[in-house]
């Protein structure tokens, strides 16, 4: 059963920063001193933005080509980011498994690819309940680090953990950039792309052949003067940020307003894009920046018509996501863009499907031929973890990476059957040697997860399971690729 349609007035309503608390809303959180609360968000509501605008529109037109085809979407990270990983190994692991697997796509796909980061800023968890069993007792569920402790003692949600996740955010961009901007994405820099951790020789020496013909191609350029001395794309990334925006309080709080381009020309004294004017202008003279992350996406069970949180995502000018499953309706998934998108611009929604590889061909097909019916350009973005998590036998959820790779795979073909293109792939990712999903190059087993078994959250995809899933679709484009000059 899906939401009634929303009434033209509704769409018609003017929309505010928290125009969001006229709905009704999924996945809310109850404090026990509302004023708590209030102080904390009034606080986070002057501290600086994390995010910029001219970061977010650069996005926005990154997206635009990945949408029209003439780029590639890479999205990962972990499930749900812990205060712990606020540190420089977590952050440096993830750093350059997406680094290094964007480079075996490009290789592959002949495209940019645009990375995105499930990182500084993904410390919320939707629960299907707000209480849970430990240990026989019944407690309220974890829900984040934003709002409560793993510690089974500590569930009581506190308003000052919304300051924390803004900090511990904070920390995570800076020192991101400060990688990026020191040349952690230099693949010419041996120590940042050391490869002894692939334990398998055939991968290891597969993608060493990638990264060196990738860099002959750099040094002939530059003997030539192609590069004309420029810094080039294999010595600096883009890489954005981005979570789930599940606690629109939080969200509201970095929500900022810009003066639209005709208005900044206009005053004397131009604002900085990030700041918000000091005085305030009327509404329809800025546009609203989520500046928490460059990106932000709705969750499958918060995908309501009329929810609190559709209200909110259609009023931000970042792009945005929306989880995409088998509980979406054809013509659900049409409203909803149309809510989001009403202006039909390319890669202004990207569409994360998360269907299961034993449900993907029951589902995509519909999803897509309805989309085509419109004006709408969404990004495909395939999301192959969450339909396919399992239990295995010692009670570790748990994910194969053959039935991962068969939802990415079954997702190439659909698409291509129908004249469309799957654009991007999602991973729960992370850069470290966890034993969490079953399967890949190492052919971890059941009996091996209790080995390392890291995660508070959902099973990740490690280090070595995300680069073998690079190299398979890569392989794949290629072969398409190759069959394509064939013809």
């Amino acid at each position: 059963m899906t939401d009634s349609p929303p009434s033209p007035a509704t769409l018609a309503a003017p929309w505010a920063p928290d125009s969001w608390k006229t709905k009704p809303i999924k996945q809310d959180v109850v404090y026990d001193n509302p004023q708590e609360l209030e102080t904390v968000l009034a606080r986070v509501a002057t501290l600086p933005p994390l995010v910029s605008s001219p970061e977010i529109d650069r996005l926005r037109a990154q997206l635009k080509d990945v949408a029209e085809g003439r780029a590639f979407l890479l999205q990962g990270g972990d499930c749900a980011e812990s205060f712990d990983y606020c540190n420089p190994a977590p952050i440096e692991d993830k750093l350059k498994v997406l680094l290094q697997m964007s480079l075996v796509l490009i290789w592959g796909l002949r495209l940019p690819v645009v990375r995105i980061a499930r990182m500084a800023g993904q410390y919320a968890k939707p629960r299907s309940s707000p209480y849970e069993t430990v240990n026989g007792e019944t407690i309220l569920s974890y829900r984040g680090d934003n709002v409560n402790s793993i510690d089974p003692t500590c569930r009581r949600p506190d308003p000052k953990r919304l300051m924390d996740a803004y900090f511990h955010s904070a920390a995570t961009i800076n020192y991101v950039r400060l990688l990026l901007g020191a040349g952690f994405a230099d693949i010419h820099q041996p120590k940042n792309w050391d490869l002894g951790h692939v334990r398998n020789k055939d991968i290891r020496r597969e993608y060493q052949a990638i990264v060196t013909r990738l860099t002959d191609a750099l040094e002939f350029m530059e003997v030539i003067g192609a590069t004309d001395g420029r810094v080039s794309a294999l010595n600096t990334v883009d890489l954005y940020t981005s979570h789930e925006a599940l606690l629109l309080d939080y969200e509201q709080a970095l929500t900022r307003p810009v003066p639209k381009p005709f208005v900044k020309s206009t005053q004397q004294k131009p604002y900085e894009p990030s700041t918000p004017p000091r005085n305030s202008l009327a509404p329809e003279l800025c546009d609203w920046y989520n500046m928490s992350a460059h990106f932000i996406w709705i969750g499958d069970r918060t995908r309501q018509l009329n929810g609190a949180h559709v209200e909110y995502f259609r009023g931000v000018k970042n792009p945005v996501g929306v989880k995409v499953g088998p509980s979406m309706e054809a013509d659900e998934l049409v409203r909803v863009l149309d809510i989001l998108d009403p202006l039909f611009e390319p890669g202004r929604v990207t569409l994360i499907t998360r269907y299961g590889a034993t449900k993907i061909g029951d589902y995509l097909p519909a999803h897509i031929k309805a989309v085509q019916g419109t004006k709408h350009k969404p990004v495909w973005c395939c999301d192959p973890c969450h339909g396919n998590t399992t239990t295995a036998p010692s009670g570790h959820k748990t994910r194969s990476f053959d039935a991962i790779i068969t939802e990415i795979t079954s997702n190439i073909s659909i698409h291509n059957e129908l004249g469309s293109r799957l654009s991007g792939v999602h991973l729960e990712l992370t850069g470290e040697h966890v034993t969490e999903c079953t399967g890949g190059s190492q052919e971890l087993s059941h009996s091996d997860l209790p080995n390392n078994y890291q995660t508070f959250c959902d099973p990740r995809l490690n280090y070595e399971q995300s680069l073998d899933i690079a190299f398979k679709i890569a392989r794949v484009y290629e072969a398409q690729r190759e069959s394509s000059s064939r013809d």
